[in-house]
């Protein structure tokens, strides 16, 4: 071999070297503040990711590749809740369906042992998760490996934002996070602002009732005071009904919702599985789909005397819009019922058609808001 042979083949081999070690030379070792306001010391960017809830977060801040680097995930709360964004999801990232499952936080499936085989770099977990897995937590501090804890149930500004900033730090993504952050941050602020000028205005606060539509008319879902529904009914300037009756999520009393008289009824709906008369809502489903399954409830008994029923403010909205980095959509769709005069000129469905085409890399489609007058 020749003398410029032996020059060049040692150049490319100090560059295989230089480029193979790259990715371990970048990494630094931070304390990253999560949502539970815990500093927690995390090798950045991570490169292999637990992740239990909030799926479509992590994808919006570190980009549509984001699951390249999930090693495992919680299953049961997108596969089962959510079948048809999982499957949508699924077609567009045929890696999700070979990524491990960690099991489920509340029914006793999780395994601390399942997440250490499968050496992560960080596991992403959500508060309501990671309160009742104290145990499995420490055991995986034992091991080595950090817990970044997320909160967007409680639906604060603070904590979405909290959430948000720590995983764009996790996954090396702190301009996307922030973009992200700052979108929800003002958004939320012009739904405040148009509810307060309804309050200057003079105008009432409707009395607002939510219902969670996975059982069907024949049953009553649950309603929600400390999370999710509960403070976005806060925020829109709705009177929740379920306030002094429920403390965190559960059904209200047949005869207390009659009593009630409510103004405005949302049912959320979503595509459940085993749930056959549940409100279908979401990819793929069409509005007829949507409203069919809906106008039972106004059949149930009593209702048709309520003020919603009788004026035509009977609403579906898809429950997997609450507790996300786009439920200020969900904010403007109520408050645009409550307060039309308000929110003149605001479209919800095009906002949320508009993050999906920014921040998600599949298409919106189906049916996420509806409203059905008999």
């Amino acid at each position: 071999m020749n003398r410029r042979a032996l020059l060049t083949r040692g150049l490319l081999a100090s560059l295989f070297v230089n480029e193979w070690w790259r990715p371990a030379l970048a990494k630094t070792s931070v304390r990253v503040t999560d949502a539970a306001g815990r500093p927690v010391a995390v090798t950045i960017p991570a490169d292999r990711i637990v992740v239990m809830f909030n799926y479509e977060e992590l994808i919006a801040i570190a980009g549509p590749h984001a699951f390249d680097r999930v090693v495992g995930y919680s299953k049961t709360v997108w596969y089962d809740w959510r079948r048809s964004i999982w499957e949508t999801y699924a077609a567009a990232i045929p890696r999700l369906a070979q990524v491990p499952d960690v099991g489920y936080a509340l029914d006793s499936t999780f395994s601390a042992e399942k997440v250490v085989a499968l050496h992560p770099d960080v596991v992403i977990m959500p508060r309501w998760a990671f309160d009742p897995l104290g145990p499995a937590v420490q055991q995986l501090a034992g091991a080595g490996i950090p817990t970044v804890v997320i909160d967007y149930n409680a639906m604060r500004v603070p904590t979405h934002v909290a959430s948000t900033l720590a995983i764009g730090k996790v996954v090396g993504a702190d301009g996307r996070a922030r973009e992200l952050a700052d979108l929800y941050t003002a958004k939320v602020a012009d739904v405040r602002a148009r509810v307060a000028k309804a309050a200057q205005a003079g105008l009432p606060r409707p009395k607002v009732y939510v219902e969670l539509g996975d059982p069907g008319p024949a049953e009553y879902g649950d309603s929600f005071v400390a999370d999710q529904w509960g403070p976005l009914v806060d925020i829109v300037g709705g009177a929740n009904i379920a306030k002094g009756q429920i403390t965190s999520e559960a059904p209200l009393r047949a005869e207390y919702v009659l009593a009630s008289n409510p103004d405005y009824i949302f049912i959320a709906g979503s595509t459940w599985t085993n749930a056959p008369a549940s409100v279908d809502m979401g990819f793929g489903v069409p509005a007829s789909i949507t409203a069919a399954r809906l106008k039972p409830y106004l059949d149930r008994p009593g209702w048709r005397d309520l003020n919603a029923v009788r004026n035509g403010h009977v609403y579906a909205i898809h429950h997997g819009i609450v507790r996300t980095l786009f439920d200020y959509t969900a904010m403007q769709f109520f408050g645009k019922a409550l307060y039309p005069g308000q929110f003149a000129g605001v479209d919800p469905e095009a906002s949320l058609r508009a993050y999906f085409d920014r921040y998600l890399p599949v298409r919106y489609s189906g049916t996420w808001m509806l409203r059905i007058t008999s």
